[in-house]
C-alpha cells in the first residue's frame, strides 16, 4: 500500500560525477541528508533536471532513491513527457520500482485545450496503478491546468491531487478551494514562498527545491505547523524568504541550487543545460551559503 504523501518532499537534485554522468553514490548521500532532516523525496522534477535526463537515467535515479529511502518515507517521481504514450511508458517502468506516487506536468511546447488536458491525464491515470498527481507549472509548459479542469480530473479514482507551481497565492487558493469540496484529492505547494500559506489553507504537503540547500529550515515550517505552533512555522517561512529571493535571482534554479550545494561542500556536480555564472552571481551565492 502506498504511503501517504504529506509534509516536505524535497525536489531533490540529480547528482552527476565529474564527467557529467549520473552518480548513484552522490545521489544516495543527498537522499540520506534529506531523510536526516525529516524530509521525503521527490525525484526527476524541475530541480532534478528531468528535461536533460534520458529515460534510462530517470529510471536509475528513481531506483536509487527508492532503494535508499527503504520505505521510511514516501517517494514521488515525476514522469511527465510531451506525449501521452511516452508518459505512460515511463510511468509503468517507474511504478515497478515501488514509488508511492507519480506526478505529471502538462505537455510542453504544444498548446492544449482543457478538454485535451483532461484526455491526457485521464488516459495516463487509466494506464497506471500508482497514484497520479497533476503538476501545474504553466511558466515552463505554456499550458495551465484550470481549477475546474482539476475538479473534473479529481473524479478519476487514480488521480490523487495536484502540485501547483504556478507561483501565485491566487492560483494556490483556487486549487485549495477545489480540494475542500472533494475527498481524496490533495494539494501540494510548489513555490517555496507559499509553503506556510498552503498549510494554513489546507495543503497536505510541499515539494520544495530550496530544501536541497536548507533542509532544516524548510522542514521546520511543516514540523511546527503540524504541532500547532503557527508562530514558529511562520517564522521558519520568513527565514527562507530572502534566501529564496536572492538565490533564485541568479540563474535558473537547478543550477543555482547545485552551485550553492557545491559551495557548501556537497558533491552534486554541475547542471547539464547551458548556464553561466557571473562574478556577482558567485558573490551572492557565497553570501547565502555563509549565512546558512
Amino acid at each position: 500500500m502506498s504511503k501517504k504523501v504529506e509534509g516536505i518532499l524535497t525536489a531533490i537534485v540529480t547528482t552527476f560525477d565529474d564527467n557529467g554522468d549520473f552518480c548513484p553514490k552522490r545521489m544516495r548521500k543527498q537522499v540520506q541528508r534529506q531523510l536526516s532532516n525529516g524530509n521525503s523525496v521527490f525525484c526527476n522534477g524541475t530541480n532534478g533536471e528531468f528535461f536533460v535526463l534520458t529515460q534510462q537515467e530517470k529510471i536509475q535515479v528513481t531506483e536509487v532513491c527508492v532503494d535508499e529511502v527503504a520505505g521510511r518515507s514516501p517517494v514521488m517521481a515525476h514522469i511527465g513527457e510531451i506525449s501521452t504514450r511516452e508518459t505512460i511508458k515511463l510511468g509503468k517502468e517507474i511504478a515497478k520500482l515501488g514509488v508511492d506516487a507519480v506526478s505529471v506536468i502538462a505537455p510542453y511546447f504544444i498548446p492544449l485545450k482543457q478538454e485535451e488536458l483532461i484526455y491526457h491525464y485521464s488516459t495516463i491515470a487509466d494506464a497506471l496503478t500508482v497514484p497520479v498527481y497533476l503538476y501545474n507549472i504553466p511558466a515552463r509548459t505554456g499550458n495551465t491546468i484550470l481549477p475546474e479542469t482539476a475538479a473534473k480530473l479529481a473524479e478519476h479514482p487514480n488521480i490523487a491531487g495536484i502540485k501547483d507551481s504556478a507561483g501565485s497565492a491566487e492560483s494556490l487558493q483556487a486549487f485549495l478551494d477545489v480540494a475542500k469540496n472533494l475527498d481524496g484529492f490533495d494539494v501540494l505547494t510548489g513555490p517555496d514562498s507559499l509553503i506556510y500559506q498552503g498549510f494554513v489553507g489546507g495543503a497536505v504537503g510541499s515539494i520544495s527545491g530550496l530544501a536541497n540547500v536548507a533542509p532544516g529550515y524548510i522542514n521546520a515550517i511543516w514540523k511546527n505547523f503540524k504541532t500547532g505552533d503557527l508562530e514558529k512555522s511562520k517564522a521558519a517561512q520568513d527565514a527562507v524568504g530572502d534566501l529564496r529571493k536572492n538565490l533564485y535571482a541568479t540563474v535558473f534554479s537547478p543550477a543555482a541550487v547545485k552551485k550553492a550545494l557545491t559551495l557548501m561542500g556537497e558533491e552534486v556536480g554541475v547542471s547539464r543545460y547551458p548556464i553561466t555564472f557571473t562574478d556577482d552571481h558567485i558573490t551572492t551565492i557565497k553570501a547565502i551559503v555563509k549565512q546558512l
